[in-house]
């Protein structure tokens, strides 16, 4: 596959996040994006895992995950995606309401690709989202994607 193949194709992003509203906030702010995207969403940490264990017809390019969730927590989930082989070189990128220490440093530990504080304010949210998209699509070099 070439570079041109890859980068026309959708990006792949696996939302976990178990609040219909940021979920619902996400997809409307990447339809909005410059690049083209398919969001899933997971609405907890087992259906999460169990999405991944699919990697025959499904592989994220991106995973934007929240730590408190049902079933099976973000650290949980986390974890378990950096000790599998396949999957560890999928960018993790947790998005929650925390801002404790303790959750920043357990989920950088785990190899968190990056930590973000959900912003309460609306417009914020919106704004990191973008960045987010723009800094991991546009700025940071991915081993190739499958396609």
């Amino acid at each position: 596959m070439t570079t041109l193949e890859t980068a026309a194709r959708p990006v792949e992003i696996l939302l976990v996040e178990d609040n219909p509203a940021d979920a619902r906030l996400v997809r409307e702010t990447l339809k909005d994006g410059r690049m083209e995207t398919n969001l899933t969403v997971a609405r907890d940490g087992v259906e999460a895992i169990e999405r991944l264990a699919d990697a025959e017809h499904y592989r994220p390019d991106l995973i934007l995950l929240d730590l408190n969730l049902p079933r099976k927590n973000g650290l949980e989930v986390l974890e378990e995606i950096k000790q599998h082989e396949s999957l560890r070189s999928i960018p993790v990128i947790v998005m929650t309401t925390s801002e404790s220490d303790q959750d920043i440093l357990r989920a950088y530990n785990l190899h968190a690709n990056a930590f973000i504080t959900k912003p309460v304010d609306l417009d914020q949210f919106t704004e990191v989202v973008r960045k987010t998209e723009d800094f991991w699509f546009t700025i940071v070099r991915h081993p190739l994607r499958r396609g």
